[in-house]
């Protein structure tokens, strides 16, 4: 066994032989076999990060056999669509810069996964990606976190949060100990957390140190990358904006959406640190106890205006209202408690509105409510009426909501960008209007439902997938109730209804 816990082979190492020591402790831990600890993994040394994997995967019920292969999460078409909009897309040519020359002497492959083990991009010879997809269901699309597809190297390194290679017998699940890989994670340097992980995978007679070292490289360069990105990005921003701060007679600073302050005036903004900024805009209380309204300035920025707790001259603020615009055939306004009835049109509109913060033209919603056949002289109508309805919350100089508007769409949407999917799942009433056929709703329906279905697939808790399932469209994912089958303990009283959902669904396709 090599010194670095992190590293499964040293040059020292006789491949062939420590494949056939692991196989016979994998064997005992699998089987139960006696020994001292009681765990099956004395009889030959076993790295700590790898037993401790091993346990993580027995416990979440993976079969170590290979009887159920990591889950298909998204087809070819969705999981382009994800990478395309991943941050880790815009280092695509780093990344292979830095691993194509390893991957293509080694004829390994080149992963690239999301934060939560969900294979965006695997590159390398077709000969070798056929038989990854083939002995083992490693394919983009695919779910290879620990609980997905037990101990491997992209899953063990986000439950580790730190890099590590993996090598035979070391993987828990038995089709994939003809492989070896090594993974990074990468992480985004706004806040810190993982935002994905990079991964050389092959055949483990092809096995070397020197891939751990290639991957951990290639993950620094990345981030190296996406933090001068962040800081060329802040630099514009500061330039766009700050003439428009420093004449301001009020207090304003201009953040990131993560709260991050880029520029302040007077400067002593900077004691704010980060601030609690609504998705879209709005209202929010600083750590002294005033008010502010943060208004969207484009690229993911605020302007956040100081109020001393009084709404300052001219400025609109449209906390009062509420929409709710998910799973109803009628949606609905709340305006100061009361409820407003909304017409068909008008509900299209505002669901448009909730996904235009920053406020779109004529042209642009009339496209969006009515496809090639409308008018943008309609929309102007549309409009006019909405604020005679609405007052105050629909801004009068701009085709966009006031900051401060609530909705139920902009709730879940925060949940989900700020990882709380449970909560996401459990404020989820049904698709967005889903009567209407204008093409922009459509669009945002879509959107919305894909990505909470994709990050209550990927989750690991039982009532995360419980609670998608009591939506409209949960009830009818025959893979949502085979994955909480899967998780529920056998006396779970829902396991019964698991089952018999699973059933009927798939008796239903035949």
């Amino acid at each position: 066994m090599t010194a670095n816990p992190w590293l499964a082979v040293d040059v020292a190492t006789v491949p062939a032989r420590r494949a056939r020591e692991l196989r016979d402790a994998w064997e005992d831990f699998v089987t139960d076999a006696p020994s001292e600890a009681g765990d099956g993994t004395e009889s030959v040394t076993i790295r700590t990060p790898i037993v401790d994997s091993w346990r993580r995967s027995r416990d979440a019920g993976v079969d170590p056999y290979g009887g159920t292969p990591a889950p298909s999460i998204a087809d070819a078409a969705g999981t382009r669509s994800l990478w395309s909009e991943h941050p880790l897309a815009a280092a695509a040519p780093i990344i292979r810069q830095c691993l194509c020359e390893t991957a293509d002497e080694a004829e390994h492959l080149m992963v690239v996964s999301d934060a939560d083990g969900l294979l965006l991009s695997v590159q390398g010879s077709a000969k070798t990606r056929c038989r990854a997809a083939d002995m083992m269901n490693f394919a983009e699309g695919t779910l290879w976190s620990e609980a997905g597809a037990g101990t491997n190297a992209v899953g063990t390194a986000l439950a580790a949060g730190r890099a590590l290679q993996v090598f035979a017998a070391e993987h828990f699940n038995e089709p994939v100990q003809r492989w070896t890989c090594s993974a990074a994670p990468v992480r985004e340097p706004e806040d810190g957390r993982i935002i994905g992980v990079i991964d050389l995978t092959g055949d483990f007679t092809a096995v070397h140190p020197h891939s751990l070292a290639v991957v951990i490289a290639t993950a620094r360069a990345v981030e190296n990358f996406l933090r001068y990105v962040l800081l060329e990005r802040d630099d514009r921003l500061r330039v766009r904006h700050e003439g428009r701060l420093d004449a301001a007679a009020v207090r304003r600073a201009l953040v990131t959406d993560t709260g991050r302050v880029l520029i302040g005036h007077p400067a002593h903004w900077d004691r704010e640190r980060r601030l609690a900024v609504p998705a879209g805009g709005g209202i929010l209380t600083l750590r002294s106890g005033a008010r502010a309204v943060a208004e969207p300035v484009g690229e993911g920025a605020y302007v956040v205006s100081r109020t001393d707790g009084r709404t300052r001259r001219g400025a609109r603020d449209g906390s009062a209202l509420e929409l709710l615009l998910l799973g109803s055939e009628a949606p609905t306004a709340r305006l100061d408690g009361r409820p407003i009835a909304l017409r068909r049109r008008h509900g299209e509109l505002l669901a448009l509105l909730v996904a235009h913060p920053r406020g779109a033209d004529a042209e642009v919603l009339c496209a969006d409510l009515y496809g090639d056949d409308g008018h943008p002289a309609s929309i102007r109508v549309e409009m006019s009426r909405l604020r005679k309805l609405l007052g105050h919350a629909i801004d009068a100089d701009r085709y966009c909501l006031a900051p401060g508007v609530r909705s139920d769409v902009a709730r879940v949407q925060e949940r989900l960008r700020h990882g709380d999917v449970r909560a996401a799942a459990e404020g989820y009433a049904g698709p967005l209007l889903p009567y209407s056929e204008a093409p922009g709703v459509e669009r945002e329906r879509d959107g919305l439902e894909g990505w909470l279905r994709h990050a209550v697939l990927i989750s690991e808790e039982v009532e995360t997938i419980w609670a998608w399932l009591q939506s409209p469209s949960g009830d009818e994912d025959l893979l949502a109730w085979m994955r909480l089958l899967g998780l529920l303990d056998a006396e779970d009283p829902r396991r019964s209804r698991a089952a018999a959902r699973t059933s009927a669904l798939r008796d239903a396709l035949r």
